[in-house]
């Protein structure tokens, strides 16, 4: 039981230090609060949530060690992922909106927003290979490893779930702003070279073995 709480306890700090620095999760939420409203924000988040616990079940059960340990598993992951997001970047780049328009709540826009979310997180294999390296670390001796990294990953996801609400309720107070013209253009296209800098550098990443 000892153990157990000393690996909680130091867990949980190295979860919120992960879960605040900026990187591609952030700038997805942060977008689309802004720009499509908070609801759409959340489902973003969400999506993103359900990803980190798809890789920590994958990781429990042992296949996040096969992506980590196969370079062939890792390239393909890699390059999917990486088209993934040079896709989204390059359209976002090239047809930025030009006006924000608020949508019935329910439609397949929402479910869009929160595909997005889980496909920007499943398709990033560095997502798998941090948790196969990041997750085990705070495995106490004796422990069950797979219920164990199951309730890892999800402090870790309940975490994000309070970032995300956090980052959606940032926005509101400049959301009138935010939703320009000229802004919304601009906010598309540096989320767009966000998308774009990410795809590109995982297309490029070389894994060390």
């Amino acid at each position: 039981m000892h153990s157990t709480l000393a690996a909680l306890i130091a867990f949980i700090p190295a979860a919120i230090l992960l879960t605040i620095t900026p990187g591609l999760d952030t700038a997805l939420v942060l977008r689309t609060a802004a720009t499509e409203g908070p609801c759409k924000g959340a489902l973003a988040g969400l999506g993103i949530a359900l990803g980190c616990l798809i890789w920590a079940a994958l990781v429990a059960v042992g296949l996040g060690a096969l992506l980590a340990a196969s370079a062939l598993a890792y390239t393909v992951l890699r390059w999917v992922g990486a088209a993934y997001l040079v896709w989204i970047g390059v359209r976002m780049l090239r047809h930025p909106r030009q006006a924000f328009v608020l949508e019935a709540a329910g439609g397949g826009r929402a479910l869009a927003s929160f595909a997005r979310g889980l496909l920007t997180n499943l398709l990033n294999p560095k997502v798998g290979v941090f948790y196969v390296s990041f997750l085990p670390q705070f495995v106490p001796h004796g422990a069950a490893v797979a219920p164990f990294i199951m309730t890892l990953g999800a402090i870790h996801v309940g975490i994000g779930l309070v970032w995300v609400a956090c980052l959606v309720a940032a926005t509101q107070p400049i959301a009138r702003w935010l939703r320009r013209p000229k802004v919304l253009q601009s906010l598309d296209r540096v989320t767009g070279g966000l998308f774009l800098a990410f795809g590109l550098a995982l297309a490029l990443d070389a894994r060390r073995t």
